[in-house]
């Protein structure tokens, strides 16, 4: 039993840092009807940010969260309006092909500055606790603390405020929204960058748990989360963290019994199984058509 918990606490741990990525990717999908395929790259970038500024100055981490969010976040509003809102109306294709242009660019920038993967320094005490035959650390509580933190705000900030209610307004029909005076393209903006600081905090975690930083990394999570957002319903803000945490125990089920080869294997059969059963995701819903 206390093995079963432990394993619990891991799933948790790395289904709450997929879950920030993917409520990037419904973000901006429940927007545009777009997906954002340099999301991984912000991702990473949100890790080799909050490297840089503990190699310049050490900050407390909630301060270098701070930060992170709020550059990468700008830098995620300056691809939408430099990139994205210039093929709004293109084929959908464009797009696609813009986005992972677009993420190529902010990979390989990154790996001319960085060519090899660098250590990630702690920015607190690690401290470990045992209950009973339980392992936990305090790694492990900050990580699942902040996480569900960013997620609550973000879930109130949406339902309960007025900009969520325009961002929400803006999801379900566009040109009505703009037909009321309300300026959409800066919604826009701000819900990419909302998406790009969530991404950031995740890279920082993900870092932290994980500290050891390449410029390949947001490759292999960005896709992962991207299947996470996929298997609870694209758009669907909740079906993005209920995808994250499936995918989060489904890796770490694998990993206790199989060999760790075959992770992303199940993953991906995972997304293609479920895509059988629920093609638009476990909370998605077919698109409505208007008459």
């Amino acid at each position: 039993m206390d093995y079963i918990i432990q394993q619990v606490i891991n799933a948790i741990q790395l289904g709450s840092i997929y879950g920030l990525i993917a409520l990037g990717y419904s973000l901006v999908y429940g927007v545009l009807s777009m997906m954002n395929f340099a999301h991984g790259d912000l991702f990473m970038l949100g890790a080799f940010f909050c490297l840089l500024l503990e190699k310049i100055i050490p900050l407390p981490l909630w301060l270098a969260l701070l930060l992170t969010m709020l550059v990468i976040g700008c830098l995620g509003a300056l691809l939408e309006r430099l990139a994205y809102r210039p093929i709004r109306h293109a084929p959908k294709v464009s797009a696609i092909i813009t986005s992972l242009g677009c993420g190529l660019i902010l990979e390989n920038i990154t790996l001319a500055m960085s060519p090899y993967p660098r250590h990630m320094p702690t920015l607190f005490q690690n401290s470990i606790f045992h209950f009973h035959g339980i392992t936990i650390s305090s790694l492990q509580i900050i990580v699942i603390g902040i996480s569900l933190l960013l997620m609550i705000l973000l879930d109130v900030m949406i339902r309960c405020t007025t900009l969520g209610m325009v961002i929400r307004a803006l999801a379900w029909n566009r040109l009505m929204v703009s037909l009321l005076g309300i300026p959409a393209n800066r919604i826009i903006s701000f819900t990419f960058a909302l998406g790009a600081a969530l991404g950031a905090a995740a890279g920082l975690l993900y870092a932290l748990t994980y500290p050891v930083v390449s410029s390949s990394m947001g490759i292999a999570i960005g896709w992962k989360a991207f299947i996470a957002a996929v298997i609870g319903g694209i758009g669907n803000m909740r079906g993005a963290l209920l995808g994250a945490f499936i995918l989060g125990s489904t890796e770490v089920m694998s990993i206790t019994m199989l060999p760790s080869t075959y992770r992303d294997l199940i993953a991906y059969s995972l997304l293609l199984i479920i895509l059988i059963f629920k093609p638009y995701g476990i909370l998605g819903e077919p698109p409505t058509q208007k008459i």
